[in-house]
């Protein structure tokens, strides 16, 4: 499982043209899911996000997290970012969790993420065209991978 996890000033989702989710000041996390991903590796994942100190505190230092702030949460499913561009130009996508495994991992993130942030996170929609729009703050961005645990 891999998440790309980008310090937000505000985020958004539109789906068919309509605004879907918002978020301003927090954490825009893209999902990636593989085949072989559990219910461990979306605990540990939830847990190292909500918690990761990106924030800036009083003195300008990264040492809050999303929930020290009181910030907002919007997950998108992106099974790119299970691309393999080992070969070619074209990226293959066979490291992707199809969606009858990925549809209950992507529900059970949901779920965890929002029992370790201890509220609601705005969310896309699993398998649809969406169009994110986000302004990154820092800019920050962090790449974390379940299987590499770093």
């Amino acid at each position: 499982m891999k998440l790309v996890i980008q310090r937000v000033q505000h985020a958004s989702v539109h789906i068919d043209q309509k605004q879907y989710s918002a978020i301003n000041n927090g954490l825009l996390i893209f999902l990636g899911i593989g085949p072989k991903d559990t219910s461990e590796d979306i605990e540990w994942l939830c847990k190292k996000a909500v918690h990761m100190r990106i924030f800036n505190d009083e003195k300008g230092v990264m040492n809050n997290s999303v929930k020290d702030i009181g910030g907002e949460i919007l997950v998108v499913s992106q099974f790119t970012l299970m691309a393999s561009t080992k070969k070619g130009n074209r990226p293959s996508y066979v490291q992707a969790a199809k969606p009858e495994i990925a549809i209950p991992l992507y529900k059970l993130f949901i779920q965890t993420i929002e029992n370790y942030f201890e509220k609601k996170v705005q969310t896309g929609v699993f398998g649809a065209d969406m169009k994110v729009d986000l302004r990154n703050d820092g800019p920050i961005t962090i790449l974390l991978d379940s299987e590499l645990r770093n």
